[in-house]
């Protein structure tokens, strides 16, 4: 019987930041290890659970043919799509991590992946929960940062102007900023990946190193990476042996979101005014869909975008992620043989409109040969 507590990882980090890659790499990656996987995902479609049982089922991918073992075949990938998984710990989150002790024996790690937009702190405080404490620790919270975003001065001094403007307003109610919200997604790390390294200049290091120096304190160690960091199982190995125990002073962590209900501020979760829209199509031109695809990130308020296409002729599926205006592309498995050969997009912005999104996108489309 296993009498150490099972550890789990943590990983948060806004819309795009390289969560769901670097949890892929661990899957393909890192050997002899049974993980268990919580994915949370803002969209009525979880891309990114379905990208990671993807890894899962190719865990032969790894080194030495042993990638993450699945656990059994009642799946080893929990899907949380109800809601930001730090608004419902109690209806959607404690209930998984239960069935997780019940099979404890078989479980050596679990993986944590929230929505890019919720806060770590009550999911930690979860852990203390005693029919989760006797059995789980956190082993560490992993924030991702994307190093280009910070270097281009998406959270620096703009925003704070804005949410000065707001504070001063008694006629607008409270709703947290994305700059706030990095700011508790922090305030919580045990670790900092600033992921896309390889994209910054000199001088954009030197800034991105600046600001989150800034954020966190000296104690908390910060990794500059790239895409390489999937591919490399050392580094990866040891992402999941920090031993920090972070639910044992998750509250004395003190963010935003405590003060304001300290405040006895109204206040609604950011992720209350992002927009999450769902396009299903058959068979798709690549190079169509990505053009048109181009077009809508320059045309209207969209986050992030991300999905899967079907394209005539060939037999792997192909992601498609988009983050700004960044649009990349590559085929990542075999289509299954009962698998129904589709598209699905899920694309997360402001402001969207679904009629005129499924329009433009649906010219790529490619007519079924009868």
């Amino acid at each position: 019987m296993k009498l150490d507590k099972i550890p789990a990882t943590v990983v948060t980090g806004f819309l795009g930041s390289g969560k769901t890659t670097l949890l892929a790499g661990i899957l393909r990656q890192v050997t002899g290890k049974r993980i268990a996987v919580i994915v949370n995902e803002f969209g009525e479609q979880d891309i990114d659970s379905s990208l990671l049982r993807g890894c899962a089922l190719n865990c032969e991918d790894g080194p030495d043919g042993q990638g993450a073992q699945a656990l059994d075949d009642d799946g080893s990938i929990f899907e949380l799509a109800n809601g930001c998984i730090c608004c419902t710990v109690e209806e959607e989150f404690l209930p998984v991590m239960k069935k997780l002790v019940e099979r404890r024996d078989d479980i050596d790690h679990i993986l944590i992946e929230t929505s890019g937009l919720a806060l770590p702190k009550p999911l930690v405080q979860a852990f203390n929960w005693p029919e989760v404490r006797r059995h789980c620790t956190v082993d560490a919270i992993i924030t991702v940062v994307d190093g280009p975003a910070v270097a281009a001065g998406r959270y620096a001094s703009d925003v704070e102007r804005v949410e000065a403007q707001r504070r001063a307003d008694d006629s607008l109610d409270h709703d947290p900023s994305l700059r706030e919200l990095l700011d508790d997604q922090l305030s919580a790390a045990d670790l900092v990946l600033v992921s896309k390294n390889d994209l910054l200049s000199a001088d954009e290091r030197a800034r991105v190193e600046a600001l989150v120096a800034d954020w966190v304190p000296a104690s908390v160690k910060t990794l500059y990476t790239d895409a390489s960091l999937a591919d490399d199982p050392a580094r990866l190995e040891a992402l999941m042996g920090i031993g920090a125990a972070s639910e044992e002073g998750i509250d004395r962590i003190d963010n935003h979101h405590d003060r304001h209900h300290a405040e006895g501020a109204h206040h609604d979760h950011a992720h209350d005014y992002f927009d999450g829209v769902t396009i299903r199509l058959g068979e798709v031109d690549a190079e169509a869909l990505e053009a048109r695809l181009a077009a809508l990130l320059k045309a209207h308020e969209i986050y992030r975008a991300k999905g899967f296409a079907a394209i005539p002729g060939k037999p792997m599926r192909r992601v498609i992620q988009a983050v700004g205006e960044r649009l990349d592309g590559y085929f990542d498995r075999l289509w299954a043989q009962d698998e129904p050969r589709r598209t699905e997009l899920v694309i997360i912005g402001r402001h969207l409109h679904r009629e005129a999104l499924e329009a433009a996108l649906a010219g790529a489309e490619r007519a079924t040969p009868a």
